[in-house]
């Protein structure tokens, strides 16, 4: 079977012979998608099997336009690589430490090694994307850690470059997983925290993400909002949701839930700011739910039909 085409975007001009060497090189082939600005070049990059991006620098560090934030927009999204005009190393370290595969010469466009060059960054991206999903997700609920919903967020913030939308980030602060592990045991209370976890997926679209944060805290990524009002709608319905009683271990238990809630652009249009300001909210809110009891019944109430949460 052939090898796949990998599709190379490029915010440079690539001299004729090299675009014949790309497309017929066995590190390859290459199918090449020139773009003439970086508007472009990120609204392709937004979507899926975009393989590498090759851009030009300028002497200064810029290049179309391009400054260090676009650098690591770029990189979230696919293998980049740099050609730079003799740049100092403070430069190149920039590029680099924002997530820049490759650095290369203006000479290096007319190399036989070009395609190699372009191969190699493309693993390299690939290999890193699959250490971070082999130590990025909760062994528990299965849920994305911290760092894909922070590679997440920073996929769709560079789409909203392109195209401005509003959207949130929920972070719900779960109480009662510690008083059930401490009636129940400790299976049980991963019990609850995976059910808690299928309600929230349960009650937001395919689109959004859902990760977990930490033994108590989950998030909630919503990429596409009609109207900033709608994240609080969204989350009252989430908490609404995880106050209705569980069932675990033969036991109906509940939780109490606060929620925090980051909104773009007016939150911050970083994901570790919308991260910090919705963790933040959750972690000075009051938790809604059980009143401080792991159920109903220790209220002195009887507790409503549990859901079917497996």
């Amino acid at each position: 079977m052939p090898p796949r085409p990998l599709t190379l975007a490029i915010l440079v001009a690539l001299p004729n012979e090299s675009l014949r060497m790309l497309a017929a090189s066995a590190y390859g082939p290459f199918v090449i998608e020139p773009f003439d600005d970086r508007a472009g070049a990120l609204a392709r990059l937004a979507r899926p099997g975009c393989d590498a991006l090759l851009i030009a620098a300028a002497p200064d560090g810029a290049g179309h336009g391009v400054n260090l934030a676009d650098v690591a927009a770029f990189a979230a999204l696919t293998a980049t690589l740099i050609v730079g005009h003799e740049p100092d190393a403070a430069v190149v370290l920039g590029w680099l430490q924002c997530g820049a595969q490759d650095v290369l010469a203006p000479e290096d466009l007319h190399a036989p090694t070009l395609a190699l060059r372009v191969r190699a960054a493309i693993e390299r991206k690939r290999l890193e994307r699959e250490a971070r999903t082999a130590y990025a997700t909760d062994l528990d609920t299965g849920l994305p850690h911290q760092q894909q919903l922070i590679e997440h967020m920073s996929h769709l913030l560079a789409l909203r470059e392109r195209e401005p939308a509003p959207m949130a980030l929920l972070a719900l602060r779960i109480e009662g997983l510690a008083t059930t592990e401490a009636r129940l045991g400790r299976k049980a209370a991963n019990v609850l925290r995976r059910r808690v976890a299928v309600r929230l997926r349960a009650g937001v679209r395919a689109s959004d993400v859902v990760a977990a944060l930490g033994d108590d805290s989950f998030a909630v990524l919503l990429g596409a909002l009609l109207s900033a009002d709608d994240a609080a709608r969204v989350g009252a319905k989430l908490v609404a949701a995880l106050m209705k009683p569980f069932t675990v271990a033969g036991s109906e238990v509940t939780v109490a839930a606060a929620l925090g809630i980051g909104q773009y652009p007016q939150d911050g249009t970083q994901p570790d700011a919308l991260l910090r300001r919705a963790v933040g909210l959750a972690a000075a809110a009051q938790a809604q739910g059980r009143a401080g009891f792991a159920n109903f019944v220790e209220a002195g109430g009887a507790a409503a039909s549990a859901a079917n949460d497996d």
